[in-house]
């Protein structure tokens, strides 16, 4: 694994707090099969199923058991069987093999799916109510996840309807996004969220005051909204306040 940028925390993972303007070698990870970047911390997957993380850590978002910040790799605790990991703002998200999601970081929004009375978790805990998981993406307050049967379930901070439930409100549980089938991809932005379906098209929601909803408007939307003149796309991204997709040839 190779990174670069900013690295006030360690989220470089080459052992110092030096800013990068090239790609530098993260110290001791070997057999990574993918990657995914927080606010300043990363978290890799590799082959057999366990994850490293490194940068900040205030929340636990490494997942070590700590709130020690490190500048190297360490490994998530009694984390086994992973096949996807996903990064938010300050807390992470693995998908495991047997469909099941778990969380840790921050839960000051309910992004972890436990109780709001506890405010982080330095060790991943399941999230609740969740089976039959294919994908998962994290925005910075909030996650999502994408299920066997096509339908979608967000949970935590909804201050732009990024839940997608039709309501502004917060919620620690998964609640299902309102009249989307079908869905084979997800991404998450800062505020808001984008998912593919089978059909190839793309549908947003959440907040839209840069037009990152791509519906010709800057209105923040509760519910998916069609993305206009996009056809046969096969995956989407998410930035800040941004949205990209790949369309098939």
């Amino acid at each position: 694994v190779y990174s670069w940028g900013l690295n006030d925390y360690g989220q470089l993972g080459n052992g110092v707090v030096t800013s990068s303007p090239t790609a530098t070698l993260v110290s001791g990870v070997v057999s990574a099969v993918a990657v995914a970047a927080g606010g300043y911390h990363t978290v890799a997957l590799k082959g057999d199923g366990t994850a490293l993380a490194w940068g900040s850590n205030f929340y636990g978002q490494l997942g070590n058991g700590s709130r020690t910040d490190s500048s190297t790799p360490v490994p998530v605790s009694g984390l086994a069987g992973a096949i996807s990991v996903a990064a938010g703002a300050v807390h992470t998200l693995a998908l495991k093999s047997d469909g099941t999601v778990w969380a840790w970081g921050s839960n000051l929004s309910g992004q972890l799916s436990t109780s709001l009375t506890v405010t982080r978790s330095a060790v991943p805990v399941p999230v609740s109510g969740l089976t039959g998981i294919i994908g998962i993406s994290a925005g910075d307050n909030n996650s999502a996840a994408v299920r066997s049967d096509g339908t979608v379930w967000a949970w935590g901070d909804n201050t732009f309807g990024q839940l997608g439930n039709g309501t502004p409100t917060q919620s620690s549980m998964p609640v299902q996004v309102i009249g989307l089938a079908d869905v084979v991809a997800i991404a998450a932005g800062a505020n808001h969220m984008v998912a593919v379906k089978h059909d190839g098209t793309v549908w947003a929601w959440g907040y839209n005051s840069f037009g990152q909803l791509g519906d010709g408007t800057v209105t923040q939307r509760t519910t998916p909204v069609h993305v206009g003149g996009l056809s046969d796309v096969i995956a989407v991204a998410a930035g800040g306040n941004q949205t990209a997709a790949v369309m098939n040839g």
